[in-house]
C-alpha cells in the first residue's frame, strides 16, 4: 500500500514566531496559522470557520520566517503532518498533529508600518524557499533566488539560435 503525507495550507499566522535552537545548533521555529473557510450553507446564509494549525519548521527556513513573518501576516506553507505525544505534568498522555513546513512562501509585500519595526520588511512580492538538504534530483526552476525573477516583457537574451528561446 502507498503512502502519502502532503499538507498545503494558506493563512495567517496567529503569533509570532518562537525561535530557539536545538543542541545541534540547528534553528527551530514555532508558530500557529489560522486557515478560514467561508461558504453558503443550505439556508443561502453565509458560513464561516476557522482551522488552527500549529507549525514548525527547522535551518534556514526557520530563520526566514522568524525574520520576516509576525502575527497576522499571511503564508503559504507546504509540508507534512507529524503526531507527538507526551505526558503532562499532571501524568495524563497528550498529543497533538503538527505541520512540518517543507517549503513556503510569502503572500504579501512590506506593509506600511514594517519600515521601522524590529523586523526587516520583506521584498516586495512573493518569495520562494527551499528546503535545507541534499540538492533535489531534478532541478527546479526560480524555486530559490535572491532577486525578483525578470519581467515577463523584458527581452531574451540572444544566444545564437536565431531568436529561439529554447
Amino acid at each position: 500500500m502507498a503512502n502519502f503525507n502532503r499538507v498545503i495550507l494558506a493563512g495567517n499566522l496567529t503569533r509570532d514566531p518562537q525561535l530557539s535552537y536545538l543542541p545541534s545548533n540547528t534553528a527551530v521555529v514555532e508558530f500557529g496559522m489560522a486557515i478560514n473557510r467561508r461558504w453558503r450553507g443550505s439556508d443561502g446564509n453565509p458560513k464561516e470557520e476557522t482551522c488552527f494549525v500549529d507549525v514548525r519548521a527547522y535551518g534556514r527556513q526557520a530563520e526566514t520566517i522568524n525574520q520576516y513573518m509576525t502575527k497576522g501576516r499571511p503564508i503559504l506553507i507546504e509540508g507534512r503532518l507529524q503526531f507527538q505525544q507526551w505526558t503532562a505534568a499532571d501524568g495524563g498522555k497528550r498529543s497533538k498533529h503538527m505541520v512540518i513546513v517543507e517549503n513556503f512562501q510569502f503572500l504579501d509585500g512590506p506593509r506600511a508600518g514594517d519600515a521601522g519595526g524590529s523586523r526587516p520588511a520583506a521584498a516586495a512580492g512573493p518569495a520562494r524557499f527551499r528546503p535545507a538538504g541534499p540538492a533535489p534530483e531534478a532541478p527546479t526552476p526560480a524555486a530559490d533566488y535572491d532577486e525578483a525573477p525578470p519581467a515577463v516583457d523584458e527581452p531574451l537574451p540572444d544566444d545564437g539560435a536565431g531568436g529561439i528561446p529554447f
